[in-house]
């Protein structure tokens, strides 16, 4: 069977492109296609379950656009699909003085990007966390908690119930392009299609080499470790306590984060991964970490920032390391009041010349559209993103069938 439109890749972004594309021309033939045997189990099933405001990013930059404008329409399907969420809130906390020109520069940045904001000092956080430590923090009411894997089923019944196709356990082997389609070899056959939309995440960069694109950058993957705190002491944390982020870094820094389970996740450290899918500190690929160490711009953004790295290694091997991070929003914490949760990775593009890429990065090849660098807040982000891939499709010499 040929395709009008070949997904790679069964993560939010990849479904949530078939759902865009389906909703808008539902009589084209789409196929998706994922190497695991079910969708959502990478970096969609492993975050932390947060609707991103966009208060953090570059004013006028896709992450900024989309995470507002995405985080509405997230919020409008949960709706639409009677998925839970709650629009909770989160403070980002200055814990001394020495970070209150930072907060006021990311108080200033939200304004420009249309957030409602109050900076509120420690008897108001008190009053939403009773536990916090700080002098100082911003109140940003629009940010939530929802449970992306239940968003990324909903995705797929949509698709499914509208037709497309979804092929699980189906890894791509090799993909050519000629002028009138794309075929994409699996180890469950080929398929053809028109045109091919790669969203395979932290293999995104080896997709486009395979489909003849260049994309001047290679995938990092960066271990993100999280503990959970026990029940016992879940009550230390009502919603979500950010700390100031490092504004030379793409990471928020150890926070603490209610899951819409009830449960309390503080985290993530974030510590090269020696395998692209490494969950665990142990997992080990020969040709993952021959990819990284080859690569000339890892050294060299590794020799800019070799302290920051050393401590966030120290970190991952010291849990009262990781503790001493914790502590320094919640003083009351212990150290037996943390247990070891699942880790995620996150897929980061670093340029060639060493360069870490802050923005989201979507690049077009002749019968394909790559989207190479989405990490969070891709999950808040997935419809907005699904959405401009159809106006890429619609303004370009991939028109719509």
């Amino acid at each position: 069977m040929k395709y009008d439109y070949i997904i790679i890749g069964g993560g939010i972004v990849g479904l949530s492109t078939g759902y865009s594309i389906m909703k808008k021309y539902p009589n084209v033939k789409l196929l998706l296609l994922e190497k695991e045997n079910e969708w959502a189990t990478h970096q969609t099933g492993r975050n932390s379950g947060v609707i991103h405001s966009g208060i953090y990013y570059k004013p006028g930059s896709l992450k900024a656009r989309f995470a507002r404008s995405g985080g509405e329409k997230l919020i409008q399907f949960c709706n639409e699909n009677e998925i839970e969420y709650d629009i909770c809130g989160k403070i980002i906390v200055a814990t001394d003085v020495n970070e209150l020109d930072e907060l006021e520069k990311l108080y200033k940045r939200g304004l420009d990007n249309g957030l409602q904001l109050e900076k509120i000092n420690k008897e108001q956080m008190l009053e939403i966390e009773p536990n916090v430590n700080g002098i100082q923090a911003i109140k940003v009411p629009a940010a939530g908690i929802v449970d992306y894997k239940e968003v990324s089923k909903a995705f797929a019944n949509f698709i499914l119930t509208s037709g497309g196709d979804i092929k699980t356990g189906t890894i791509v082997e090799e993909i050519h392009e000629n002028d009138k389609e794309i075929s994409v070899g699996t180890n469950k056959g080929t398929f053809y299609g028109k045109k091919l939309i790669n969203c395979a995440g932290l293999f995104s960069d080896r997709v486009a080499k395979l489909a003849g694109v260049n994309p001047k950058m290679k995938i990092i993957p960066f271990r993100g470790e999280y503990f959970k705190l026990k029940e016992s002491k879940s009550h230390l944390v009502k919603n979500l306590i950010y700390p100031v982020p490092d504004p030379k870094f793409p990471f928020l820094g150890v926070h603490l984060t209610r899951m819409t389970n009830g449960e309390i996740h503080a985290g993530p450290n974030a510590v090269l991964a020696l395998k692209r899918e490494g969950y665990k500190k142990t997992d080990f690929n020969l040709y993952d970490m021959y990819d990284v160490l080859t690569y000339p711009a890892f050294w060299k953004i590794a020799k800019q920032n070799m302290k920051y790295g050393m401590g966030e290694m120290y970190r991952s091997i010291n849990k009262n390391k990781f503790l001493e991070s914790l502590r320094k929003l919640v003083p009351s914490l212990e150290k037996d009041d943390l247990v070891e949760a699942d880790s995620g990775v996150r897929a980061q593009a670093l340029t060639m010349d060493g360069k870490l890429i802050d923005d989201f990065m979507i690049i077009k090849g002749k019968r394909s559209i790559h989207v190479c660098n989405a990490p969070s807040p891709a999950a808040t982000a997935s419809i907005a993103i699904g959405e401009e891939i159809v106006s890429y499709i619609e303004n370009t010499d991939l028109a719509a069938v």
